[in-house]
């Protein structure tokens, strides 16, 4: 009867992954609409503004697993969590595959052209993304924690 539940939440880690998963959302912006912000150069979608909004989507990933990881605090994560985190990772695999399709030779330009992000890739993109949001509902935390005592 101490007081203490028999879960710890750390707050330095949920902050942290705040603030990880809002620059990461920066960083996806600028990437994804450069214009938004008066940066666009070009108009079509290249190869720098693909590689900035994926590093911004892995910061995102990154902090909310870092964030839902830390809900669940002293508990055992259930099996359904733990597939969750992986659903996650392999929903960025999937975005960052074929938003870099053309680079890694699978896309619809040859090499010597500009990387061409199309429909094709856009949708590839988008479908890791709902993957990762189904991974990220799958890992909180919906038990409702008791006190002890």
């Amino acid at each position: 009867m101490n007081g203490e539940p028999g879960f710890r939440i750390s707050r330095l880690r949920i902050q942290f992954s705040l603030i990880l998963i809002g620059l990461g959302l920066f960083i996806f912006s600028v990437g994804a609409k450069p214009g938004w912000f008066g940066w666009d150069r070009s108009t079509v979608v290249g190869f720098i503004q693909i590689s900035v909004f994926l590093i911004g989507l892995a910061m995102i990933c990154v902090g909310g697993s870092i964030g839902l990881m830390a809900l669940w605090g002293r508990e055992q994560r259930s099996i359904v969590a733990d597939f969750g985190l992986r659903l996650v990772s392999t929903g960025y695999v999937i975005a960052v595959f074929t938003g870099m399709a053309d680079i890694f030779g699978l896309g619809t330009q040859p090499l010597p052209n500009v990387p061409y992000f199309g429909p094709w890739q856009s949708a590839g993109v988008l479908i890791g993304q709902v993957i990762i949001a189904i991974g990220f509902l799958m890992t909180i935390p919906y038990k409702v924690h008791e006190e002890k005592g």
